[in-house]
C-alpha cells in the first residue's frame, strides 16, 4: 500500500502549524510531525477507521489522533490523507 497526501491535507497542516506557532512554537512542530508521522500505521492496517458512509461508494474514512481527526481515501493500493483538522474546529 502507498501512502499519498492531498494539497489540501498539506494545507491542513501547514494551518494547523501557523496557528500553533506564534502560541507555543515547539508544540507546534511537535503536532505536525506527529500528523505526519501517524497515517504510516495505515499501511499495516488500512480500515482501522471509522467508514463514513455519507461518500458512499468511495471508501472514506476518519481515524482520531489525539485531538485531531484525519480523513482519508482508500483506493486499491493507494491511501490518500484527504484532510485533518483539530476536533475542536467546526468543519
Amino acid at each position: 500500500m502507498e501512502l499519498k497526501w492531498t494539497s489540501k491535507a498539506l494545507s491542513d497542516l501547514v494551518h494547523l502549524y501557523e496557528f500553533l506557532a506564534p502560541v507555543n512554537k515547539p508544540a507546534a512542530v511537535r503536532a505536525v510531525q506527529a500528523l505526519t508521522k501517524a497515517p504510516a500505521t495505515l499501511l499495516t492496517n488500512p480500515r482501522i477507521g471509522r467508514r463514513i458512509f455519507e461518500f458512499e461508494p468511495r471508501e472514506v474514512r476518519r481515524l482520531l489522533l489525539g485531538h485531531y481527526e484525519v480523513r482519508y481515501e482508500i483506493q486499491g493500493s493507494v491511501l490518500y490523507i484527504l484532510r485533518l483538522w483539530h476536533t475542536r474546529e467546526d468543519r
